[in-house]
């Protein structure tokens, strides 16, 4: 009996990456009229099923991804990986694949669950969420010997090329660079950055890309000190800093936030008096009108689920990568702008 095809053979019959594939049975609308037709002509040729891709975890137990449910902080920043679950779950099913959530306190008893799920055979394999330094869990899942992928990158090691982690995460350097980069061309040179404090990844990479922005408009470092200020995650905490910001440099004319709760925060402060941009394009970004940076997280999960069934199979060191099968996925998000008050355009 021939072997089915994978989604490799129709890259390679079509000419295109992987991903390309995978965006073409899942997100079609972002890949090119004659890409799309390209990858579903050798669809058609091949034979391929969607689903036979899935056949890695379906021939474990139970045909189930883990995926921890974090506990709700708040509207606005739950409403990102509630987002994130669903396009999961979503396509996973189109894969013949479930997913089970469950709960922990903290990453000790989010192992613990991993313990406990493994041993009843009730997963196959896990996807992590809220990656940071120094994480335990991947490390306990690396020396067990589970599959696993996390959505964020694992930092603090050289994350694009070791070989012990599949990761997807969202570029947020590159979408606060576009940010930023986009009020410094409406003649705004004061854009002040409120981030979170120092220390984690994801805020790190985020401010990143605002001092990239900064840099590359002629603005010393010198001049970016006063120019930025750290909060903890929370609307609260992001007006209070906000007020700070200002009473501390009076002439800064926009403000580029990490969180769109930071950045509802920053307009509550500044009545809306200046331009501010927050991330993750939240409702409440769009129902109040602020601009904000989105992750594309219908590409994330799509991301995920390659890495997971294709022929890394979820698993460390189960295949060497190359430029057209890496070990991660890295997206890029879009820049959504609208005047405060007012939705208008979604810039690309």
């Amino acid at each position: 009996m021939s072997a089915l095809p994978t989604v490799l053979d129709v890259a390679r019959a079509a000419n295109v990456s992987r991903q390309t594939v995978s965006n073409v049975l899942n997100s079609p609308d972002i890949v090119r009229p004659e890409t799309r037709e390209r990858v579903r002509a050798a669809i058609a040729e091949l034979g391929y099923r969607p689903h036979a891709s899935a056949r890695r975890l379906r021939t474990q137990k139970s045909s189930t991804i883990g995926v921890r449910l974090d506990p709700m902080l708040d509207g606005i920043s739950g409403a990102i990986l509630d987002r994130f679950l669903h396009a999961l779950t979503e396509q996973a099913d189109r894969l013949g694949l479930r997913v089970l959530l469950f709960t922990a306190t903290d990453p000790d008893d989010e192992i613990r669950q991993f313990a406990r799920l493994i041993d009843g055979a009730d997963v196959d394999a896990f996807v992590l969420t809220a990656t940071f330094h120094g994480d335990p869990r991947t490390q306990w899942l690396i020396d067990h010997g589970q599959s696993f992928v996390t959505f964020g990158r694992p930092w603090g090691i050289d994350d694009m090329n070791d070989p012990q982690h599949l990761w997807v995460d969202v570029d947020g350097r590159a979408g606060v660079h576009d940010a930023t980069s986009h009020l410094l061309s409406q003649g705004m040179h004061r854009v002040a950055y409120l981030g979170w404090p120092t220390g984690s990844g994801t805020g790190d990479e985020r401010r990143g890309g605002w001092e990239d922005a900064l840099t590359a408009s002629g603005i010393a470092p010198g001049e970016r000190a006063a120019l930025q200020i750290e909060a903890q995650d929370g609307v609260g905490f992001g007006r209070d800093a906000a007020v700070r910001l200002v009473e501390r440099s009076p002439d800064v004319q926009a403000i580029v936030a990490a969180s769109d709760g930071l950045a509802l925060g920053a307009l509550l402060a500044t009545a809306g008096r200046i331009p501010i941009i927050g991330f993750d394009n939240t409702p409440v970004a769009a129902a109040i009108g602020f601009s904000s940076v989105e992750q594309r997280l219908d590409e994330v999960a799509g991301g995920v689920l390659e890495l997971l069934t294709g022929v890394h199979g979820g698993r460390v060191g189960a295949a060497a990568a190359s430029a057209t099968d890496p070990r991660h996925r890295l997206v890029k998000p879009r820049l959504v702008i609208r005047e405060q008050g007012e939705a208008l355009r979604i810039r690309h």
